[in-house]
């Protein structure tokens, strides 16, 4: 008779603990090879985030810093939120380790935060400081209900998505694996807005989820302010 009290041995997920360079290669080996698991694969993302959480943020904040001085779309952002009354810089743009794995979040009363160690390279971060900003603006502009109503969430995102150049045909060609020639834009921003609003505690499903994106559409994907068109 088995003992019910036994616990069973823990699942080899084929990730090996270590920060010693030999460690780290059968890692990343046995990735290559497809003999680590889903979760063997974020116990290493996992460690590398923490090994490296002064450096990317460090990366972070210095690039960010460069980019609120000499980036046009950033730059022409803050000035627009700066003009309906809110202020956004160094001291609320933060750079931070996050466990979930996304770009960054808008926050009304935090500010935005900036997921460092998702960060590719400036180019991925000023997208997504963009994409944050619009988040600000519509914020201050629209005075959003960000608690509870999911139209908003999703013309909010329909616009982030569209204006902050994610969307790009090169950025969804070569990174994304996304290749069709038409209407690349507009499935890319649909896609992206669906899974935000998907995440959101009020949403019931991803068919809840399209039918609030769908319904808000139109209206929120012409609507490029405070840009006179898509800034690229």
């Amino acid at each position: 008779m088995s003992d019910s009290n036994s616990s069973s041995p823990p699942k080899d997920t084929g990730y090996i603990e270590g920060d010693d360079f030999s460690t780290q290669w059968r890692n990343i080996f046995s990735i290559l090879t497809g003999r680590m698991t889903p979760e063997g694969q974020e116990q290493f993302r996992l460690a590398k985030d923490i090994r490296n959480e002064a450096a990317d943020c460090k990366r972070c904040e210095d690039q960010r810093d460069y980019l609120l001085q000499f980036s046009p779309i950033i730059r022409y952002l803050s000035d627009n939120i700066r003009q309906l009354g809110g202020d956004l810089g160094s001291h609320n743009l933060r750079c931070r380790r996050c466990t979930q794995r996304k770009a960054g979040g808008f926050d009304p009363e935090y500010g935005i935060q900036i997921c460092a160690n998702e960060m590719r390279d400036q180019g991925h971060l000023e997208d997504t400081m963009a994409h944050e900003m619009v988040h600000a603006y519509d914020h201050l502009r629209f005075k959003l209900d960000w608690d509870s109503d999911l139209r908003h969430a999703a013309c909010t995102e329909i616009r982030a998505s569209s204006l902050s150049g994610e969307c790009r045909w090169a950025r969804e060609f070569f990174r994304r694996g996304q290749w069709k020639l038409t209407q690349q834009h507009q499935e890319c921003v649909r896609r992206r807005a669906i899974l935000s609003v998907r995440a959101r505690p009020f949403c019931k499903d991803e068919a809840h989820a399209e039918k609030v994106v769908n319904e808000v559409w139109e209206s929120c994907f012409r609507d490029t302010r405070p840009f006179d068109e898509i800034f690229r």
